[in-house]
C-alpha cells in the first residue's frame, strides 16, 4: 500500500491552564512552528506529500515544544523558530537528523526527572 503521505509532522499544539506545572507546547510556538513548516512545505512545492499536522498532547511538554516526523519516528524536543528550517532542511528534504536537536534516551530520562521533582514538590 502506498502512503499518502512521504513523511508527517505532528506539532503538538497542547493547550492547558497557565498554572498547570507540566506547561504545553502551545505557550512554547507549537502554533507557530506547525505553521513555518507548512510555509516550507509550500515553498518547496511539497504539498500533498509532506503534511505538518496539528497534534494533541505528545506527553513531553515539559521539554518545550514538540515534534515528531513520521515514518522516521525522529523526535524532537524544545524546539524555538529558529530551529524549524534546519529541521525541515534536513529532516524532511535530506532524510537525516538534526542530533542536537533530536530527542534521546537522556531526554527521557530528563523528562522523568522533571516530573520527578515536580511530585516531590508538591507534598
Amino acid at each position: 500500500m502506498q502512503p499518502k503521505y512521504s513523511k508527517h509532522i505532528f506539532v503538538c499544539t497542547n493547550e492547558r491552564p497557565a498554572d498547570n506545572p507540566k506547561g504545553d507546547c502551545t505557550r512554547c510556538g507549537g502554533n507557530e512552528i506547525r505553521l513555518k513548516f507548512v510555509q516550507l512545505i509550500n515553498q518547496h512545492g511539497l504539498k500533498g506529500k509532506v503534511r505538518a499536522n496539528k497534534s494533541g498532547c505528545l506527553d513531553a511538554c515539559e521539554m518545550g515544544a514538540a515534534v515528531v516526523i513520521y515514518p522516521d519516528n525522529i523526535w524532537y524536543t524544545k524546539l524555538k523558530m529558529d530551529d524549524v528550517e534546519e529541521i525541515f532542511n534536513t529532516s524532511i528534504l535530506a532524510d537525516g537528523v538534526v542530533e542536537r536537536l533530536a530527542a534521546t534516551e537522556q531526554t527521557w530520562v530528563e523528562l522523568q526527572a522533571i516530573r520527578n521533582s515536580k511530585k516531590i514538590n508538591k507534598n
